[in-house]
């Protein structure tokens, strides 16, 4: 006889601004991820659109919003646009390398970087290395944390960090649960989207259906890029659909006027799972 497992218990965070849209208010449902269920337990919750935080999962779960959508790349199906090809043309010289959730003063001396030029005074500017460890390390799931590099100078040191995603494997894909990179880098561009591209290709090699790209929010700007993968699925009440081909175009047309257009955001936006901290997750009975 198997034992039983055991039904977690949710949680709902109090209320606070929302990170991605001004003058509206969010609040999330959460619980535990812990003991040996707990990869188990974050892939069931990841495909009904829970995303990790540490040793938490969790879901948006506003009272008068549903602007939060998860969303995810087919990627096995996936084509890159010409955009896309010379990107990964581009960028196929940089040396990818899979490393245990483990976090370096390299890593975290890039991140500031990244943060002082992409979002300042958001949710994480006042972060210190010690927070970046606990959110690299404390992971009850199958994470890591993937470097990329530019070539070896010499063949025998490390080439020069460029960019870091912290991603958790799934049983049906890959999550990024947080991606960083250069943001002044002199030479390279679109090292952002060469992540995602990396993290599609990966899947598909691995024999993974999907690579989460976390919540896409209609109206918030630095959350469009998200759209410019297809095919998307985007989860629904009724469940995963696809984005068809023409609402598809439409909004890849959109995101590209809103890149133009440079929309204030709220302070601490554009990041999933940022905003307000691991504070917000203490248990209260």
């Amino acid at each position: 006889m198997t034992a039983p497992v055991r039904f977690p218990r949710f949680f709902v965070t109090s209320m606070a601004p929302c990170p991605y849209l001004p003058g509206r208010s969010e609040r999330k449902v959460f619980t535990e991820l812990r003991g040996s269920h707990a990869d188990a337990l974050n892939d069931a919750l990841g495909r009904i659109g829970f995303r990790r935080s540490q040793t938490v999962a969790y879901r948006p779960s506003c009272i008068e919003c549903s602007a939060c959508v998860s969303v995810r790349v087919v990627a096995n199906e996936f084509q890159p646009s010409a955009t896309q090809r010379k990107n990964l043309k581009n960028n196929s010289d940089l040396e990818v390398t899979l490393c245990r959730p483990w976090s370096t003063e390299e890593q975290f001396g890039l991140l500031q970087r990244y943060l002082g030029a992409r979002h300042p005074g958001g949710g994480m500017a006042s972060m210190d290395e010690v927070d970046f460890s606990d959110m690299v390390e404390h992971t009850p799931v199958t994470s890591y944390v993937v470097e990329y590099r530019e070539p070896s100078i010499d063949g025998v040191t490390p080439g020069r960090l460029v960019g870091a995603c912290l991603t958790d494997r799934q049983g049906d894909g890959l999550s990024m649960i947080y991606s960083f990179y250069d943001p002044d880098h002199q030479t390279r561009t679109g090292l952002g989207n060469f992540i995602i591209l990396e993290h599609i290709r990966r899947a598909a090699e691995s024999g993974l259906a999907y690579v989460y790209l976390g919540y896409w929010v209609e109206g918030s700007a630095r959350m469009q890029y998200k759209v410019r993968y297809r095919p998307l699925e985007r989860l629904t009440r009724s469940g995963w659909e696809r984005i068809a081909a023409k609402e598809h175009d439409s909004l890849i047309l959109d995101a590209a006027q809103v890149r133009r257009d440079a929309l204030p955001m709220p302070d601490g936006s554009g990041k999933d799972g940022v905003p307000g901290g691991q504070d917000q997750y203490r248990l209260v009975e």
